[in-house]
């Protein structure tokens, strides 16, 4: 009865993703191309330098292209449909039949313009940094039965953290160095109140990101801004090419063409998916994640390796962190991570709690954040106002069932106590 029941939930998701591609296939059928008047070419530019040239641009009418993806799109619905009424999974062709409508609609907003979808998508792979850093932390925490509402007080006092030490001795590498250690400062705070002394972990994790938000602010004010060639005006790091890898047409420039935290945010995503399901460490996080009683009984001890995880956790947030200043900018800003850290929490969701899963999520939100961005500077007839939303859109779909329901770790956010309940 408990595989019927699983299968029954993987029909009824798929059912809902292949009816929803169908009915936004339909109504971008509808704006994309038959209501759009005087269509003109839409340029995709698809070289950004140094790589070996595939091809540099391609042109096309944007009620043509249009129409292309969109019928790709109802292709992708009808065959997903087809493998669903034979049991098969269909959720290949509904990621296909959803970039198909991405490119329609870039096919209609782009009409008469230049769109650089390299660019695009090198900015929201950039962009996605700190989300990506921010939801392993997630995924450790969460996976150890500690929910990490901090993840964005986390990111912010690794940002303060980096900015400064990199500003004082000019380097990047003592700010990329500090950006961990601060992280994990901040969740030393969240274990011991979550484990320790087991208050409410929800409420715990907002009071930390306030407390983190009046430190800085206050630092900010009292010391960056009087005193900014000093303590706030640090180095950033530079691009690292890696031979022959950068030279790759399109995807390599995106991959291979980065700052030394985007290298050490892929070994970050591949460590974390490698050690939770491949090593005993995992299996014994998963285990107190789900089951701390029955862990407990052979002899692991639950509250000792929450605590190690929840820290390991915040220094890798911490290197999401050191993205906001090192990485980008220099300069430390008021509560410049903007709630990045709940948006990375939402692609753990989004996710299911799975590495690879959130990093998808995470990369999802990058582009719809550097997409904005870009279609704002080509001058498109979307408000900028709508513009702007699109990020926090694509976040509240994520967690508000559209994927279908999803299941945190059984002990997730219950403080464990030997000989108690949980």
């Amino acid at each position: 009865m408990k595989k019927i029941s699983t299968l029954s939930a993987t029909q009824i998701r798929t059912r809902r993703g292949i009816f929803t591609l169908g009915v936004t296939t339909l109504l971008s059928g509808l704006v994309f191309v038959v209501l759009p008047k005087d269509p003109q070419n839409t340029s995709f530019g698809f070289l950004l330098g140094g790589e070996w040239e595939l091809f540099r641009q391609w042109d096309v009418n944007s009620r043509t292209g249009a129409a292309i993806f969109v019928a790709l799109s109802l292709a992708c619905t009808i065959y997903g449909y087809l493998r669903f009424l034979k049991d098969k999974k269909s959720l290949a062709f509904t990621l296909i039949g959803g970039f198909s409508l991405l490119m329609a609609f870039l096919c209609w907003a782009g009409n008469g313009k230049f769109i650089p979808f390299t660019g695009i998508v090198a900015g929201g792979l950039v962009l996605a940094v700190p989300l990506i850093f921010g939801a392993m932390a997630g995924v450790i925490c969460e996976r150890s039965g500690v929910i990490n509402i901090a993840i964005e007080g986390q990111l912010l006092a690794a940002a303060f953290a980096a900015g400064v030490v990199a500003s004082l001795t000019k380097s990047t590498f003592w700010g990329l160095l500090v950006a961990p250690i601060a992280g994990a400062l901040i969740s030393v705070i969240l274990a011991t109140f979550a484990i320790k002394y087991q208050i409410d972990q929800v409420i715990l994790g907002f009071v930390i990101n306030v407390l983190v938000i009046g430190i800085t602010g206050f630092f900010y004010k009292k010391l960056l801004i009087p005193y900014q060639e000093t303590w706030n005006t640090g180095p950033i790091l530079q691009p690292i090419k890696i031979p022959l890898l950068s030279k790759i047409p399109i995807l390599g420039p995106i991959l291979f063409h980065q700052t030394i935290i985007v290298y050490l945010m892929y070994a970050a995503v591949a460590l974390t998916h490698y050690y939770l399901f491949k090593t005993r460490w995992g299996l014994r996080t998963r285990a107190v994640g789900e089951h701390p009683t029955a862990a407990d009984s052979v002899g692991i001890k639950v509250n000792a390796l929450r605590f190690r995880n929840v820290i390991i956790a915040g220094a890798v947030a911490g290197l999401g962190g050191a993205y906001f200043t090192v990485g980008a900018v220099g300069a430390f800003s008021k509560e410049m991570t903007a709630g990045k850290g709940f948006i990375a929490l939402a692609a753990l969701i989004f996710g299911r709690w799975s590495p690879l899963g959130a990093v998808a999520a995470a990369l999802l939100f990058g582009f719809a954040d550097n997409l904005q961005v870009v279609l704002s500077i080509i001058g498109t007839g979307i408000p900028s106002e709508f513009l702007l939303m699109v990020p926090y859109i694509a976040t509240i779909i994520a967690v508000s069932g559209f994927v279908g329901r999803v299941r945190a770790p059984a002990a997730d956010g219950i403080p464990y106590s030997r000989g108690g309940t949980h």
